[in-house]
Parts: structure tokens; sequence; C-alpha cells
């Protein structure tokens, strides 16, 4: 009988222990994949959950959510969506859509929809792929609530003047009443009778005047509304302040950097109020001076900017610069301004004023409604 080599010997235990291992393995591996199997069942059950709870929360919502795919077909709405844009709109090219049932408000981001609703839109990227997300929101309410306060707050301001007013009526009505009062006189000479139906005449228009003033300021929102070339009303400015700063020896310039830009607002109020400001500045800066008008686009703006190199004010008469009849020239009605700040505002815009004692003044007549050359909203 032949014994069994030192060799099988010794691995005999070594393929045991193997064996043995790998059964461990397996049971460990099988432990983990069915952990696994069951992670994933629960993962994929609260996802099905949050999905379902994201749908609710979706057609819960009062904005409408539209999602799109990279190729800009609209991939998803909710119910608010439709309500405000329609139905049928899964499946759609949203660039149609938009072309299709909205129309560019006069402010940036503010859409005019079906049945007079007034929308705010929101485009967002939502994915590297180019999916993209947009949000409508109903602003009728609020927009028609932002004009009533402002209108409100337009007539409270007409109230508290009341008593200014009429010491400005006043005094242009006296003044008329005494020069016609003289025109009874039948010994006056002609040549005086004349002179006084001139006074007579001119204290009547600056009536008038006041009153317009006083209308247009009350009124406050712009009239009218037509795509403007914003170098044609630059040039329309400029032609008329040129000849009132030759006679007053004022150096005026114009740096026009609108090129190509149009936007969507009243000519004449736009004109009134620029020629309001520069008529202003020609004052300020005196026999001399110099008066600058620039214009150029910032953001979705176009800023129209009125300088001049005159006295400057202190900081207290700037923060009463808009005050309706507050006016530091003895000719002035003091509504200008306040006139002036009421069109920018109308067109989505504002007034800003700087002023350094010594040096000058600087007025930033800035508005919105910005549009491509085809009438389309500027994107810029």
């Amino acid at each position: 009988m032949s014994l069994p080599s030192s060799d099988s010997v010794s691995t005999a235990p070594v393929q045991g222990m193997d064996a043995a291992k790998l059964e461990e393995a397996f049971r460990l591996f099988n432990q983990v994949s069915d952990e696994l199997s069951l992670a994933y069942t629960r993962l994929q059950a609260q996802a099905a959950q949050l999905t379902e709870r994201m749908h609710l929360l979706q057609d819960a919502l009062p904005a409408g959510v539209l999602v799109l795919g990279g190729d800009g077909i609209i991939v998803q709405v909710n119910p608010a969506a439709e309500r405000l844009l329609g139905p049928a709109l899964v499946g759609v090219r949203w660039q149609a859509v938009e072309g299709e049932r909205l129309t560019a408000a006069e402010l940036p981001g503010e859409y005019l929809a079906a049945e007079g609703r007034r929308l705010s839109l929101i485009d967002s990227a939502l994915d590297s792929e180019g999916g993209r997300i947009v949000l409508l929101q109903d602003i009728t309410e609020a927009h028609r609530l932002k004009s009533q306060a402002g209108r409100n707050e337009r007539l409270a301001a007409m109230g508290e003047m009341a008593a200014q007013v009429a010491h400005q009526l006043r005094t242009p009505l006296a003044a008329a009443l005494l020069y016609a009062g003289n025109l009874e006189n039948p010994d006056l000479p002609a040549a005086t009778r004349t002179s006084i139906a001139q006074k007579t005449v001119a204290r009547l228009k600056a009536l008038e005047h006041l009153i317009q003033d006083m209308l247009l300021f009350a009124r406050g929102e712009a009239q009218g509304r037509e795509i403007i070339a914003a170098s044609e009303l630059v040039q329309e400015v400029a032609q008329t302040i040129e000849p009132l700063a030759r006679v007053a020896g004022v150096e005026f310039t114009v740096l026009d950097l609108t090129s190509t830009l149009h936007l969507n607002g009243n000519r004449k109020e736009l004109s009134g109020a620029l020629v309001n400001l520069l008529e202003n500045a020609l004052h300020a800066a005196g026999k001399g001076g110099r008066v600058e008008l620039a214009a150029k686009q910032s953001a979705t703006l176009l800023d129209l900017t009125v300088r001049d190199n005159g006295a400057g004010m202190a900081p207290d008469v700037v923060a009463r610069l808009f005050e309706p009849f507050f006016t530091t020239r003895a000719e002035g009605t003091g509504l200008g301004l306040a006139i002036a700040r009421g069109v920018a505002r109308a067109h989505g815009g504002n007034i800003e004023v700087r002023s350094t004692p010594g040096v000058g003044t600087e007025f930033i007549f800035s508005v919105a409604g910005l549009v491509a050359a085809t009438g389309e909203q500027s994107e810029t």
C-alpha cells in the first residue's frame, strides 16, 4: 500500500478552506444583493411618490408651468398654463405658442394674453441638454391695483396742493383782470391799449399753460403709444434746443449711441419731458456754460442723460425737486420735473438726479419698452 504524497496532504485543507470562503462570499453577495434590491424598490416607491406629489403641486399652483425639451417643444404643462394660454399646448413648439397667444406689453417680461390678461414670464434653463422651464404668472389684478394706486397717489398729491394751485391761479388771473379793467378806460391811447391787451393775453396764456401742466400731471399715464426710433427722438429734441442754446450763449452737444434702437412710447410726451429737462439745464448752465444730451442703452432701458456744468444744487434742494410747485426759478410753475418723472414712470422708467454744488447737475431719464426694428420686444 502506498502513502499519499506530501503535496496532496497539504492542498486538501487549503481547497476546503477556499470552498468555505467562496460559499461565504456568495452568501454575503446574495445578502447584499437582496438589500440593494429592497433599497431600489423603496427608492422607486419614493420616486413615484415624489413624482405624484410634484404633479399635485404643479396642478395646484396658480402659476402656469411649461416644460420644454431641448428642441423647444412643450412636453409638459400644468392646468394653470392651459387656463392662461388655452388648451392643446403639449407637442407644440413654444416659439409658436408665444407668437400666436402672447403680445409683448410695454414693460420687459410682461405680456398680454387672451381675455385681457396681463402675464409675467420667466424663462429658465432646466438641464444641460437644452431643456427649459417657462413660468407664467397672472398679474392682471396686481397691475390694475398698481395703476389704481398710482392714480390715487397722484390724486392725493393734487388734493394736498389745492391751496398752492389757488395761489398759482390767483396771481396771473388778478393781473389779467387788472389789465382788462384798464382797457375800459376810453381815454387810453391806442399804443397803450395795445400794450395792455398784449399783457392781458400773456397772463391768460400763462394760466392756460399752468392748467395744461396740472392736467398732464394728474393724468400721469402715457397716451397714444407708437414705435419710435430712439435716434429720431434725440434729433427732434436737439433741433428744439439748439436755437435756444445759441440765444442763451450755451454750448450744446449731443452724444447719440442708440444706433438702431426703437422703443414703444408716446413721442410727444417723451419729447416734452426731455425739452423741459434741457431748458432747465440751459438756465442752470448760464451764458458760457455747457449742456450735453447723451443717449445710450443700459440693459433693458434707454438712458437719456442731461448734463450741465452749472452751479449745482444742495442735497436738500435735490430732495424736493419732484414736489409739485416746488421751483427755484421765479418764472417756473414747479410742475415740469414732476410731469417729467410721471412720463418716465409711465414708460417703465424713472429719473435719477446727481448734483454737486460748484460742479453741475446730471438728470438720467430712463425709459423701458425697447423693441427690435420689427416691433418685437427686445431681449437685450
